[in-house]
């Protein structure tokens, strides 16, 4: 109910920009003099005072007049402030909530909220048509096809939507009004929900002005009823929030039959490390949950994501570091790398690292741990599968969707006649080979292709890596690319940055794949063609389509981690946006907290501080904003950079190639975001993720010793660039000139 005419006014001089495209000159000019006069009248009644008027104390110093007035002429003083409640509602102008109060003030509660009630309809209900005839043709057809899914929104869900705004006043009311005349909705319905949505609201301030007009001393102001107006006007926005709360989840389950009890607290779809997670803090709280897994406990990140992938990335290393001892005055005969025994090992990572994982341990933790397959029947059924073929169905108050992700595959021409490995297929097919792929093309330079690309070329394969974009990791900042690059090729990876795959075959007997760049089509034959372009959830057969939960490239959530349905949540690389296990454990913790326990507080998910690694060589570890992204932002930073050159204990490695580069919050010490490029970067990221997570600032780093030589130091080094590029130059001056006279 709270108005603004300064935003009122610069809608409208917006508004009016649109109007100037009208093709009709005669319907251009009504609508001119219509806007014209809204505005002269906006201005009149301001101009003579109506907002000074429309004050508490005015209403408080005249209440006796504005009651004898009602006791002598009441017909009169109610079709009066009738009008003006309409004229100030539809005119958008400030006063409409001590309107209100006043209206409690001078008629009581009853007849003041009928009369508010109705009068604010009519004036929205007016300001609401005046907006559609002056503006909606010029802004639908300017705008049209970006206002599409708001058109088909309020077409499907309208009347709901503009409830939810008449309840919980998130925006002015007034520019709901005028915002509303925008759409297609119809005015009749406009009014309707109005006048119901605003009910709850109007009672609220006419009860406290009822209140406020019974003040005669200062001992009045701690009465029970005023006081409890006011507290009433204080709890109402989060008692509408809860009323919506319940609306919509009645809306949301209204075809499903809920059971009168419960087999689980918790069951849990997929054994990842989301599901892992999750199903462990239930257990930890004494929940019962079952946890079923379709595949393999441990999901991509144990089977064929960071275990695999970091075993195979310290054995190409170590190929690595041979090839260049000389440089630290060893001399070796030769090198041979046996690719059999380094698979071997990488598979012997994974084993040890399993039983960590498995069934019989989780059982042994608590959780109902199962291999078998899900199927969400509705939202409180599960059907569960086993290995034999059998199958139970179990009711459950919360469901945990951690179904993972899969490498997603482009619609290349071609493919399926020449073959290509994922992330998921690469590791069965390497097992038992003799030597590495003699040719090698990994499609995609993110963090997989670039890792992968690495290491293969480190263990003797011919790698191309194609990327799309105009520069691999794209994500990351740009001398972090530029920095990985350079080591790729290095190592020997011929790199071909905006180069797009368009189509694969058969050249000669050769499996070939073809890829479009600045210079025209180029042929890249190979032996394996890797697919890493990224990786999408896994949805189907879950029974997601069944419920309408809405899924793409990852489960849609909100910030509690909530789908569709409230108490079914998605978890981990199923739900985004930052797939990485780290991410999924802390999701896990907020969705296993916010299911067993959401019905006394829900905890928001904060993305704001979790760090990332590539693990190529250099590595390439990243906490907060790029710098690109502060600047896209609009933010006023500063940037401090440390070549890793600067790092005694990196120049004794042989590992200086690299930079740690931190942006901090203009001419303060306050860390928004930092990237490091060098040894162990995944793991000096760390300590600037601990500082941004507790608020401690590069001063703080600064301060605090740390072991020398050690790579550590890179950080504080950092923060003291930064030090003396922020140091007070004039103090500075001041200070020489101390120490000069103290020197007589």
């Amino acid at each position: 109910m709270l108005q603004s005419s300064a935003g009122c006014n610069a809608f409208l001089v917006h508004c009016e920009m649109a109007v100037s495209t009208e093709q009709s000159g005669k319907g251009r000019m009504k609508k001119l003099l219509l806007l014209g006069a809204l505005v002269l009248a906006a201005i009149l009644a301001l101009r003579f005072g109506l907002a000074d008027a429309l004050t508490l104390e005015t209403l408080k110093t005249r209440q006796a007049e504005f009651d004898a007035l009602f006791a002598a002429r009441p017909s009169v003083l109610l079709g009066g402030f009738f009008l003006l409640y309409v004229a100030v509602t539809a005119l958008s102008l400030p006063g409409a909530a001590i309107l209100t109060l006043a209206a409690g003030a001078l008629f009581g509660l009853v007849t003041g909220t009928i009369l508010v009630s109705f009068a604010s309809t009519a004036g929205a209900t007016l300001a609401f048509l005046s907006s559609r005839y002056l503006f909606r043709d010029s802004i639908q057809k300017r705008f049209g096809a970006r206002l599409k899914p708001i058109n088909d929104g309020i077409a499907k869900d309208g009347a709901f939507y503009l409830f939810t705004l008449r309840l919980v006043p998130v925006f002015p009311f007034f520019l709901v009004n005028l915002l509303m005349g925008l759409t297609s909705m119809k005015a009749r319905t406009f009014a309707w929900v109005s006048q119901v949505g605003m009910l709850a609201g109007t009672i609220v301030y006419v009860n406290a002005g009822t209140e406020l007009a019974k003040i005669e001393s200062l001992s009045d102001i701690l009465s029970p009823g005023l006081l409890g107006s006011f507290v009433l006007l204080g709890l109402f926005p989060w008692i509408a929030r809860w009323i919506l709360g319940r609306i919509r989840r009645a809306r949301i389950y209204a075809r499903w039959n809920k059971p009168r009890n419960f087999d689980r607290n918790l069951i849990v779809i997929g054994g990842g490390a989301a599901g892992l997670v999750t199903a462990y803090i239930a257990a930890a709280v004494k929940a019962k949950v079952t946890l079923v897994e379709s595949h393999a406990m441990g999901g991509d990140c144990l089977n064929s994501g960071c275990v695999p992938s970091k075993a195979l990335i310290r054995s190409a290393k170590m190929a690595a570091d041979v090839r260049r001892s000389e440089k630290f005055g060893i001399k070796t005969n030769g090198m041979k790398v046996e690719f059999k025994a380094v698979m071997e090992r990488v598979k012997g990572a994974v084993d040890t690292i399993a039983p960590h994982d498995s069934v019989e341990r989780y059982r042994g933790l608590g959780v109902d741990a199962r291999i078998g397959h899900a199927r969400i029947i509705d939202p409180w059924r599960v059907e569960l599968t086993a290995e034999d073929g059998a199958s139970e169905i179990l009711t459950t108050r919360a469901i945990a969707l951690a179904t993972g992700a899969r490498p997603i595959v482009p619609p290349i021409p071609g493919l399926d006649e020449t073959g290509f490995l994922t992330s998921e297929t690469l590791w069965d097919s390497m097992a038992g080979r003799e030597a590495a792929p003699a040719r090698l093309v990994v499609l995609g330079g993110g963090p997989i292709g670039c890792e992968l690309a690495q290491s293969f070329a480190r263990l003797g394969s011919s790698v191309t890596l194609v990327e799309a974009a105009d520069r691999i990791l794209l994500r990351e900042e740009g001398e972090a690319s530029v920095l990985v690059r350079d080591s790729l090729q290095d190592d020997g990876v011929a790199v071909l940055e905006g180069h797009k795959a368009v189509r694969a075959g058969l050249v000669d007997g050769e499996r070939t794949l073809f890829v479009e760049g600045p210079d025209g089509e180029i042929p890249l034959p190979f032996d394996d063609l890797l697919i890493a372009v990224g990786r999408m959830a896994r949805t189907e057969g879950f029974g997601l389509d069944a419920l309408g939960i809405p899924a793409g490239k990852v489960i849609e959530t909100n910030a509690w981690l909530e789908t569709l349905y409230p108490n079914i949540y998605a978890v981990g690389d199923a739900a985004g946006p930052f797939q990485l296990t780290h991410a999924a454990s802390h999701q896990a913790w907020h969705a296993a907290v916010n299911a067993l326990f959401g019905q006394f507080r829900r905890f928001k998910v904060d993305y704001r501080v979790l760090p990332a690694a590539t693990y190529t060589d250099p590595e390439v570890a990243r906490v907060g904003l790029t710098e690109a992204e502060a600047v896209e932002q609009g933010l006023a930073i500063d940037v401090t950079s440390l070549p890793m050159a600067r790092l005694d204990r990196a120049v004794a490695d042989g590992v200086s190639r690299g930079v740690i580069k931190i942006m901090t919050a203009r001419g303060k010490d306050r860390i928004l975001g930092a990237t490091i490029v060098g040894p162990y970067a995944g793991d000096l990221i760390a300590e600037v993720a601990l500082a941004m997570k507790h608020g401690l600032g590069l001063g703080k780093i600064m301060g605090t010793v740390h072991t020398y030589p050690t790579l550590s130091e890179g950080v504080k080094l950092a923060a003291g660039e930064w030090r003396r590029s922020t140091a007070p130059t004039g103090l500075l001056r001041f200070l020489e000139r101390y120490h000069a006279w103290m020197r007589g």
